[in-house]
């Protein structure tokens, strides 16, 4: 067998043209010490982070191929936790960039993530229903709350007692008590979705916005602290009979399922409701770090914002109502002042959150943060649904706020979906055009270097000599545009119907256009005298005509400029004599219209993409066709052959791209990435590169590499990545107690956990064997009376000639602290015993206590019944339980020495710094003094 032919390896180079998507939460993050400049911003599967003021792109937190769905910056600001859309949490350092832990429990997108006050936890809600608390400072979950019918909108941790609080879209507000992790009482005065859940006024307020124009708000009293108070019972709080009681309740339209009466450790009231001007659901609400400014917004381009009044503010407002009270009252009964009446004033939740302003911004709001500065500034940053990011500075002190948008990030992509893109001969700039406008990039540095204003563009070309490009639009004009001043020279009314298609003459002296009009017309270019300037300037003519009897969807030069090929609406191709307009071949097969096609550089292959999925290779000598392959899972919207190859992309609704042989009908390689569909791409003329646009508003760059790809290992790649994921996708091992397919643990089966339960298998495995060889060298030795040389295992070797046992340590310490769990979970019951032996050892040596703990009381809460039951382990747990107890007791006795030791230190400082403090206040005191002196002696001296 000879060698295979060798085709070389395109591979993702970049992602431009997208400055926000639409799935994911916009955040304002804290970096280089600065609040309120920058921004993180979903695009697609990586995270951007926004310079505000300068509008640059100043940092990408590169994802792998799930999309984001959710971003929460770290309480200290230092950290960015990702949610994605296969339910996998990501957490980045925002000072490197780098992404190093990794939680998987879910099964769904993330659509919830909020850390608790000191940032060390994280809950996660997800379209799976379930909220996960994971443990961020030890890598690992810590338990999994289910109970939740729907996909979760919010939770969050209360900063006071160790309570969380989740909204759903099952309409209920659940209340789960973290010591126990059960839920201790349900909401359900809510007729529709819960969207979101806010917690204002010191945690004594629960707002939530619903699918109707109501924000309800409830008051949250802790039982705890009215006992306190030598109240009665709360038993009795709500009602002395029990038809009261529900009556009442029905009225609040709050009727609370208790999970159990006698440990309640709150009562949540209906307070009442307000209401938004959005009649629609509301989509986004929240409130800034401060929790004094409340905002939501619905699927329209308003933001309601309102002002939490703290009790001071009300006790003024409440005063000022009592005053205009009695005055209106003396008026009223007409009796002199000496006499006091009696006025009362209700207090209402208009008087303790108050309106501020609606803000409304260009477009859609996807999503909103809030950030409040200490002058009084409320900043508010939007992600609008047309790729945009706005920010809006308000003073809510002002008597009539008034929002001024103080900056926009615009121009790194197109405010609508990228029809047609282009290259330049020099491979330099890139062309796309969308709905309004022109943008050319510099495929090097990839900025944006020109934005020129257009009508809705279909198709595109540079010029050559690349100083103009032409536009083809769907009302049927040709845009001409100059790129070095941005301006367009010319329009010309080419068609009555969308122009579909353009193709250069192989000549480069002219073009031909196509449209929905049956015509294709060809156009030659030409210099004419500009009226503005003495010099010339590029200008089109019309040469000749050709009516057909179907709309022309796409249209090809043979190159060697002798055939016109021209798709039509019928399904066919019909290709016709450039100079004499004769018709030539046709060529039918697809079941429905062709909308992309391309010839070879040679001219002998001409090859087809349809809305039928299918792609076909026809010779171009007498119209017969080689092969038709069946391309994509949906549409074939581009296609374009490698110049000088017979290797050709194609680019379908699919989200892929794909690269064929058109000798070989072989599929070379898929490119994956996009995450919707894909309308074009464009091949750069020396066929190193290929940028595709997709309707998700990215573009995306192709680099091809000097890496030779063998297709039967392309093949045998892609069956193992297959076998992978059917893996991760078996049934869960049960757990004895539990029901198949409910996972209580917070991790869940993948590929890596089943690696990671490998290799511990196989380090079992060498310590059994190293262990069997250590006993015969030892007989050998003996028999032997004299020490014979043992030989030692390679792998122990490359370890550094460690011991067998200290191997399998070593293991334990790789495996990320996120997927210990269900790493064990899967390990055959087997290898146990010779675990818990080596645990012994290891603990006895104090060494990792910490780590092995954790591992052993897993291994006996999932093998309990069988370890019990087996004698031989009886000595083992026993000895275990000597020495673990008393090395975790050391090793408290550290981690208390350690905290005491920084307590001390932490006291000093403080002592320190008081002195420090006290020593500049005098300094300072006696400057002012010195300073009133001087004053006093010109103010004598003038005198």
């Amino acid at each position: 067998m000879g060698l295979t032919k060798q085709y070389l390896r395109y591979v993702a180079s970049a992602v431009f043209g997208l400055i926000g998507s639409q799935k994911g939460n916009i955040v304002f993050v804290t970096l280089r010490g600065e609040k309120g400049r920058y921004v993180a911003v979903p695009a697609c599967e990586h995270v951007f982070v926004w310079d505000l003021r300068k509008g640059e792109k100043i940092l990408i937190l590169q994802g792998l191929k799930q999309e984001v769905t959710c971003l929460c910056p770290s309480p200290d600001g230092l950290h960015l936790a990702v949610g994605y859309e296969d339910g996998s949490i990501r957490i980045f350092s925002l000072l490197s960039g780098e992404g190093n832990v990794t939680f998987n429990g879910h099964k769904a997108a993330i659509t919830s993530l909020k850390y608790d006050q000191l940032g060390g936890r994280l809950a996660s809600g997800s379209k799976d229903t379930d909220i996960i608390v994971w443990d961020v400072i030890n890598e690992s979950g810590l338990y999994r709350l289910k109970g939740h019918k729907d996909a979760i909108t919010q939770a969050l941790f209360l900063r006071e007692k160790n309570l969380l609080v989740s909204s759903g879209k099952d309409t209920v507000v659940k209340w789960w008590d973290l010591d126990t992790q059960h839920c201790f009482k349900t909401m359900v005065g809510h007729r529709t979705e819960v969207w979101g859940l806010v917690l204002v006024s010191e945690e004594k307020r629960l707002i939530t916005g619903a699918s109707d124009s109501e924000l309800r708000a409830w008051d949250i009293a802790y039982l705890q602290e009215i006992q306190d108070l030598e109240e009665p019972e709360p038993k009795k709080i709500k009602g002395s009979s029990p038809e009261v009681q529900d009556t009442h309740e029905a009225e609040n339209g709050a009727l609370e399922v208790d999970e159990a009466p006698e440990d309640r450790i709150l009562t949540c009231r209906k307070a009442g409701s307000i209401l938004r001007e959005g009649r629609d659901r509301v989509v986004n609400l929240s409130t800034d770090k401060t929790g004094r400014m409340l905002a939501c917004h619905g699927t329209d381009s308003v933001l309601e914002v309102f002002c939490i009044l703290s009790r001071e503010e009300i006790q003024k407002k409440m005063d000022k109502k009592m005053k205009k009270a009695r005055k209106k009252a003396r008026l009223n009964s007409g009796k002199g002042e000496e006499e006091d009446l009696e006025v009362s004033v209700e207090m209402t939740l208009q008087d303790e959150i108050q309106r501020v302003a609606n803000i409304k911004t260009s477009a859609k709001i996807k999503s909103f943060d809030l950030i409040l500065s200490p002058q009084g500034e409320l900043k508010a940053v939007f992600l609008l649904q047309n790729n945009l990011v706005e920010l809006y500075s308000l003073s809510p002190a002002a008597p009539a706020p008034q929002p001024v948008r103080t900056s926009r990030v615009t121009l790194g992509g197109h405010r609508s979906d990228v029809r047609t893109l282009s290259f330049s001969s020099d491979n330099i700039a890139v062309l796309s055009a969308a709905a309004d406008s022109i943008k050319i990039w510099n495929r090097s540095t990839l900025q944006c270097i020109r934005t020129m204003t257009c009508e809705y563009a279909l198709c595109s070309f540079f010029v050559p000599g690349d100083r103009q490009v032409v536009i083809g639009t769907k009302t049927g004009r040709l845009q001409l545009y100059d790129l070095a001043s941005g301006t367009l020279l010319e329009t010309v009314d080419a068609h009555d119907g969308a122009l579909w298609s353009m193709s250069l003459s192989p000549d480069q002296r002219g073009f031909v256009t196509g449209g929905a009009d049956k015509s294709v017309k060809f156009w030659d270019f030409e210099l004419v005298k500009d009226e503005n300037s003495s010099q010339k300037r590029l200008s089109v003519r019309q040469t000749r005509i050709l009516q057909l009897d179907e709309d022309v969807l796409s249209l090809r030069y043979s190159p060697n400029q002798n055939l016109l090929a021209v798709s039509l609406l019928d399904c066919t191709v019909k290709i016709f004599y450039v100079d004499t307009l004769k018709f030539f071949l046709s060529l039918y097969g697809h079941k429905l219209p062709v909308i992309c096609m391309d010839i070879s550089y040679d001219g002998t292959l001409i090859a087809t993409g349809s809305a039928d999925r299918n792609v076909k290779i026809w010779g171009l000598d007498f119209g017969d066709c080689h092969k038709s392959l069946f391309a994509h899972d949906d549409s074939v919207m581009y296609l374009q052959f490698v110049p000088k190859s017979h290797l050709f992309f194609t680019a379908g609704k699919d989200r892929k791209i794909k690269q064929w042989d058109a000798d070989n009908f072989e599929h070379i390689q898929t490119l994956e990435g996009h995450h919707q569909e894909i309308w074009c791409l464009a091949v750069s003329p020396n066929g190193d590169y290929v940028v595709s646009s997709s309707h998700d508003k990215s573009l995306r760059l192709w680099e091809r590499t000097r890496e030779p790809l063998i297709l039967e290992e392309e093949r045998e790649m892609q069956r193992e990545a297959e076998y992978e994921e059917s893996v991760a996708k078996e049934d869960q091992p049960a757990v004895p107690g539990e029901t198949q397919g409910e996972n209580y643990f917070t991790g869940k089966k993948t590929i890596e956990t089943v690696k990671a339960a490998e290799r511990i298998m196989e380090a079992v495995e060498l310590y059994r064997e190293e262990s069997a060889k250590m006993k015969e060298h030892k007989a050998i030795c003996k028999a032997a009376g004299k020490e014979v040389p043992l030989p030692t295992n390679p792998i122990l070797m490359a370890h550094g000639n460690i011991s067998p046992s200290a191997y399998v340590l070593e293991i334990f310490k790789g495996i990320k602290s996120s997927e210990l769990e269900e790493s064990l979970l899967v390990l055959p019951f087997s290898y146990v015993p010779d675990i818990l032996k080596l645990f012994n050892e290891f603990i006895q040596l104090g060494s990792d206590v910490e780590l092995l703990c954790r591992c052993l009381f897993f291994l006996l809460r999932i093998h309990f019944g069988q370890i019990t039951s087996n004698q031989m382990l009886v000595p083992v747990i026993e000895k275990l339980k000597e020495t673990t107890i008393s090395k975790v007791s050391q090793v408290r006795d550290v981690i208390g020495f350690n905290l005491a030791g920084l307590n001390y230190l932490k006291r000093e400082c403080e002592a320190k710094s008081e002195v420090m403090f006290f020593a500049d206040a005098t300094s300072h005191l006696e400057e002012k003094k010195r300073k009133r002196k001087k004053r006093e002696k010109l103010i004598l001296t003038l005198t």
